[in-house]
């Protein structure tokens, strides 16, 4: 069985000694249970990251940036390079987040070119997709989200899918007081992203890329999608603001896989 996936987004929360008193928790927990089936990323904002980095070096934890620009360097005032993210000590990278994209002006095609700068200077990129509300009104999820991933992953490599990891994260399910996706459904949605990453490269390649389903995540719920035969994981967002709830969630990933 793969390995399961938990992670959280601070999005612009958490200010240094917050972050610290999170990383302590964590290492509490870490001390008695230092083998861990489950993959654990955290991604807080730029103004903490190399602190966390620091404080999770000794940890099993992957650390990510919020965002990145493609370009290594230039007069791109408030940006922030690749180069400078790699410096951070980061793994991963977040990239195409849905408020990027309705608030900042992200597009299918600033992303593609953010991934291929992530894979460029040794980052994951961890790309996410989801249709809107209309958009599933109208019928149109697969074709939205199926879109998003061939344009973030053109001319991206087989031997370079190994690095990528997608997050379906349907955008009427994110934020305080959204209706999450059904399992089922989320379910269906990773089933059919999987279906074209395999036409794009084949079903070892399409294996390999970790799909996380983020999205109104909860303790309720987590376990029930986690279980799903094609969610490898959970991107989580204030059910993990506190550390005690990214631990149980770690231990609902754990059990889903048989190691609890």
């Amino acid at each position: 069985m793969k390995r399961k996936w938990i992670g959280t987004g601070w999005k612009m929360n958490f200010l240094l000694a917050e972050a610290e008193a999170y990383l302590s928790v964590l290492r509490e927990y870490y001390k008695s249970n230092s083998e861990n089936s489950v993959t654990i990323f955290l991604v807080p904002p730029f103004t903490v990251l190399r602190n966390v980095c620091e404080l999770a070096k000794e940890l099993p934890i992957l650390v990510g940036a919020q965002n990145m620009h493609w370009q290594d360097k230039g007069a791109y005032t408030g940006e922030i390079s690749p180069a400078m993210t790699k410096d951070c000590g980061v793994d991963l990278v977040e990239l195409g987040h849905s408020e990027r994209r309705s608030m900042f002006g992200e597009t299918d095609f600033t992303v593609n070119k953010k991934v291929h700068a992530a894979l460029a200077y040794g980052l994951k990129p961890l790309v996410c997709v989801g249709e809107s509300a209309l958009e599933k009104e109208f019928g149109a999820s697969l074709e939205s989200v199926l879109r998003q991933v061939k344009i973030a992953l053109h001319g991206i490599s087989r031997e370079q899918t190994g690095e990528v990891i997608i997050a379906y994260e349907p955008v009427w399910a994110i934020g305080e007081g959204s209706t999450p996706a059904e399992p089922g459904y989320a379910n269906s949605i990773h089933a059919a992203i999987r279906r074209v990453l395999s036409e794009m490269y084949d079903q070892a390649a399409a294996e390999r890329i970790p799909l996380l389903y983020g999205g109104s995540v909860n303790l309720e719920n987590s376990r029930e999608l986690i279980s799903e035969s094609e969610i490898d994981g959970l991107f989580v967002g204030r059910t993990a603001w506190k550390a005690e709830g990214l631990i149980e969630l770690i231990e609902i990933g754990s059990t889903a896989l048989g190691m609890k």
